[in-house]
């Protein structure tokens, strides 16, 4: 068989994948030589076909059939060859890489997210960066520039408490794609996925009412934040549309962990009305509130109503199960990643916010008030 040469067009003529047979047969491995960089065109000679057929295969490109995209790897690895991503990046202007943020990784909501958008992404050849900002504004910057020294494609962030649109605008200018998730920046030029956390305060809180509660607290949420405001928001008009009073409630702002739950049990307790349900702001702090209830012996779903937010894997099997407002995790995940290939393909997507719509799941947490509770 007649050798390509390494300048051949592996797609011109024709539509059909680049066969096996096209594509020469086995030949031995390179020999080692420490001296030379090993490139596409070592593959490309040892196997008699073209560096865009390689190449193309080193990046899973349909246009080269399985069999042929089988060899050159598995020869790409014999020789000890690297795909220069970095090169590529040049030649294409994509990196195929996509940055992700978010504050706090830790949290099972925000796993179920990252997997949910990974999947999305790997399909479509993006490698992922990931970020645990921690609401720390600095750390997220130093993420962001690594991410543009590294020529990303696309950041997906849940940004961090104190991020400005000016910011984000700024990367927008610049032509990075932008998508937000959980979190609105106001002013911010780029498409943000969330859920409808204000409808979703309002739903569970108004269930806490219809179950006979008029003393509620809310526990929890960086009231900085957009998630924060809007579940916060949720609970105040729901309580002031059945005519409670929300400044005779306990509120307390900030919290957001498991540890943050355990130390709000003895404020809950020791409160002046004490609450007879407590809505919290998420799960976990609904995690670390039950085992502190029961050491100070009050038991959740029988002398007080607890509610989550975020229906994260394992609420439903506690004892008692848990209430809880399920986010769609999986759902805000696959629509963050797809509204972002939107944008590395060229398209431009409106800035205004795609609303998830939350779902309030009722279990045993929830109790009935009986007149029992409180102090």
């Amino acid at each position: 068989m007649k050798k390509k040469s390494g300048s051949d067009n592996p797609i011109s003529g024709a539509s059909d994948p680049i066969s096996d047979e096209q594509a020469g047969s086995d030949s031995p491995a390179l020999p080692a030589n420490p001296g030379r960089r090993l490139t596409l065109g070592h593959i490309a000679d040892q196997l008699g076909i073209s560096t865009a057929t390689v190449s193309l295969a080193l990046r899973d490109s349909p246009l080269v059939a399985e069999e042929t995209r089988v060899r050159v790897k598995r020869t790409a690895e014999e020789v000890g060859y690297i795909y220069n991503r970095s090169a590529a990046s040049l030649r294409t202007a994509r990196s195929q890489i996509v940055g992700v943020a978010v504050h706090n990784i830790q949290n099972p909501y925000f796993a179920e997210i990252f997997s949910s958008l990974e999947d999305v992404l790997e399909e479509q050849g993006q490698m992922i960066f990931i970020c645990n900002h921690r609401d720390d504004v600095k750390r997220q910057q130093a993420f962001v520039n690594t991410l543009l020294q590294h020529r990303a494609d696309g950041l997906i962030i849940c940004p961090s408490v104190e991020t400005t649109a000016e910011e984000i605008n700024r990367l927008v200018d610049q032509g990075i794609p932008v998508t937000l998730v959980c979190r609105e920046v106001a002013g911010a030029w780029a498409p943000c996925v969330r859920g409808d956390d204000a409808a979703g305060g309002y739903a569970v809180t108004n269930h806490l009412v219809r179950q006979g509660h008029t003393s509620i607290a809310m526990v929890g949420g960086r009231r900085s934040s957009s998630t924060g405001r809007d579940r916060h928001a949720g609970w105040k008009r729901a309580l002031e549309e059945n005519g409670i009073n929300p400044a005779a409630q306990l509120d307390l702002p900030e919290l957001m962990t498991q540890a943050d739950g355990r130390d709000a049990v003895g404020r809950v307790l020791d409160a002046p009305r004490r609450p007879t349900a407590v809505m919290c702001f998420n799960d976990l702090i609904a995690f670390g509130m039950m085992p502190m209830l029961r050491r100070a012996g009050v038991e959740p779903g029988r002398d007080i109503a607890l509610t989550g937010y975020d229906d994260i894997d394992g609420s439903a099997n506690l004892l008692p199960a848990l209430t809880s407002v399920c986010n769609h995790a999986d759902k805000i995940g696959r629509l963050a990643a797809l509204t972002l290939l939107r944008q590395i393909a060229g398209e431009r997507v409106p800035n205004t916010p795609i609303l998830i719509e939350p779902e309030l799941r009722i279990r045993e947490s929830s109790t009935t008030f009986t007149g029992r509770l409180g102090g």
